[in-house]
Parts: C-alpha cells; structure tokens; sequence
C-alpha cells in the first residue's frame, strides 16, 4: 500500500505533461538512503523529469534501476543517453549524476561549467551540505536528453 508521501510524489509525476509513473524499486531505494543524501537525490530527480518537461523531443522518461541505480532514460523517443543518480560510497555527504562514460557529454560540461567537480569522465560530483546548482545542472541535462538527438542532427 502507498504511503500519502508516495502516492503524492506519483501523482506530482505522472501528472507531468512528459514524466513517467514514479517506479515502485526506485522509489525503495530512494527511501533508503541517508539523510541528508536523500533530500538531495529527490531534488535532482525532480530536476531531471523537471528538465525532461521542459525539453522539445525528449518525451516520457523511463524510471528504473540500473546497476542498483535510480536511472533516467528516454526510452520513448531515443533521443537521449542514460542518466544515473546515486551516492557517492566512499564519501558520507556525497552524490553523484552519472552519464555514460563513451560519450564526450562530461568533457562538454567540464568546458561549459568549469566550477563544478566531476568523477572521471562519467559524473558530476555534488555536496548534500551545499545548495544544487540547478542551473548549470538544468542545462547539463538537457544535453544528456537530447544526445542521441543531436547526434542525429548532426549526421544529416
């Protein structure tokens, strides 16, 4: 049985004009995490469909796990790469959204968003004890929905 909080959070979802259902296992491992981590992984998630509804040509999102990881992806138009949200384990505090690592999408933010920390060449480091800076992230996946798409583009 949902919780008020849950069937709140799916209708919030669902009632978006791109957004897929809230995922039931997502929703288990999100529940899971520790606080303050948690509060900040909501809010990127939010951020994400946020993004995604706001995005011409990425349409609904598929909610899932992948490796054990909240994951985005945009299955109903192919228009994107996977994204991924998750805690970073070996660092209390810290989370992470995690883009496919062979394609140049965090060489792209590195170049455009210089002051943010990245993992490698596959994720965006991030601080439960600092504010998200949604607009850099905003931007950052927006460019991850519609990768495949410009791709696309490009090759026309």
């Amino acid at each position: 049985m949902k919780t008020p909080a849950k069937k709140k959070a799916a209708k919030r979802i669902a009632g978006k004009r791109h957004a897929a259902k809230a995922n039931a296992q997502v929703e288990a491992v999100l529940a899971g995490y520790p606080n303050p981590v948690k509060s900040r992984l909501l809010a990127l998630r939010r951020l994400i469909f946020d993004t995604a509804d706001t995005t011409d040509g990425v349409g609904a999102l598929e909610e899932a796990l992948k490796w054990g990881q909240p994951s985005y992806l945009t299955s109903e138009s192919g228009s994107g790469s996977t994204i991924r949200i998750d805690q970073v384990k070996a660092e209390a505090g810290r989370y992470a959204i995690y883009f496919h690592c062979q394609t140049d999408l965090v060489a792209t933010f590195r170049e455009l968003y210089p002051e943010l920390r990245y993992g490698g060449n596959r994720s965006i480091l991030l601080d439960a004890g600092e504010k998200l800076p949604e607009k850099p992230l905003r931007h950052c996946i927006g460019l991850a929905l519609t990768y495949h798409a410009r791709k696309r583009e490009r090759g026309k």
